[in-house]
């Protein structure tokens, strides 16, 4: 027998359980929109186009979430170094190629993970076996260059601070620093090299295989909000077992044909 008790429920046992509360899932579907923090600046995951439009693998997922829970796409503009205070403040989610990170775990909670990833050198095609290892990248000669605020400035701190750092703001001319010879070496996630190698052929992904540190993308949730994260996840999981994921990635990710 059950029976309600104060903000609880009295189970058979005489455990008692939390009576189920509001959710942002609820909340989102009354109000009409999603709210999504997104930095526009990352591609193959989310790129603001000049007509102010978004485009990109998570972008299109999120459409494709918001389309399942019959709201609209609010689009909310934020960078790697304001990401978790503009998504505590303004949005209900956050998406474009985030990192699962135990920083950010701290303060929200992820989506189960939508691809495996990991840090590896963009570097110059010429000098690939230069930069192979943790050892020949943290050099006092090695020029790095990294966006501020996110998870490459965060490895590198970590991992090479013996090299030379420049934090660059525009992620989307940043790879140009490395081909013009004004640096060695982007640390960034495989996935990112392996994209922009289709835009800049003098540069090179050192074994994106086999990267520096294992990483997962994910999308960024509100922490403590179980039901919102297992519609996500949900969803998530469908959108990969019906082939739709394949189909938004691999527009962006697959070789393009010779």
């Amino acid at each position: 027998m059950r029976s309600l008790i104060a903000a609880g429920i009295l189970l058979a046992s005489g455990a008692t359980i939390a009576a189920p509360t509001s959710s942002l899932l609820d909340e989102v579907q009354q109000r009409g929109a999603l709210k999504v923090c997104t930095t526009g600046d990352y591609k193959p995951y989310t790129f603001l186009r000049d007509d102010k439009q978004y485009e990109g693998i998570d972008i299109a997922l999120t459409e494709s979430l918001a389309k399942s829970l019959g709201v609209e796409v609010e689009w909310v503009p934020t960078t790697w170094k304001t990401l978790m205070p503009d998504f505590l403040a303004r949005c209900d989610m956050a998406v474009g190629g985030v990192s699962i990170s135990l920083e950010r775990q701290k303060k929200a909670f992820f989506s189960e993970p939508i691809a495996v990833d990991g840090k590896i050198p963009f570097v110059r095609c010429d000098e690939v076996e230069k930069y192979q290892t943790i050892e020949q990248l943290n050099q006092p000669s090695v020029r790095l260059i990294e966006p501020p605020g996110g998870t490459n400035e965060a490895f590198v701190h970590r991992e090479l601070p013996k090299a030379q750092l420049e934090l660059f703001d525009d992620n989307t001319v940043i790879f140009k620093s490395v081909a013009d010879n004004k640096a060695d070496v982007m640390i960034t996630d495989s996935s990112e090299a392996l994209y922009q190698q289709r835009n800049y052929p003098t540069l090179c992904a050192v074994n994106p295989e086999s990267p520096l540190q294992y990483s997962e993308k994910a999308f960024l949730l509100p922490r403590d909000d179980m039901a919102f994260k297992a519609y996500v996840d949900q969803w998530l999981h469908l959108t990969k077992a019906t082939g739709e994921y394949k189909r938004i990635a691999d527009k962006w990710l697959a070789k393009p044909s010779q």
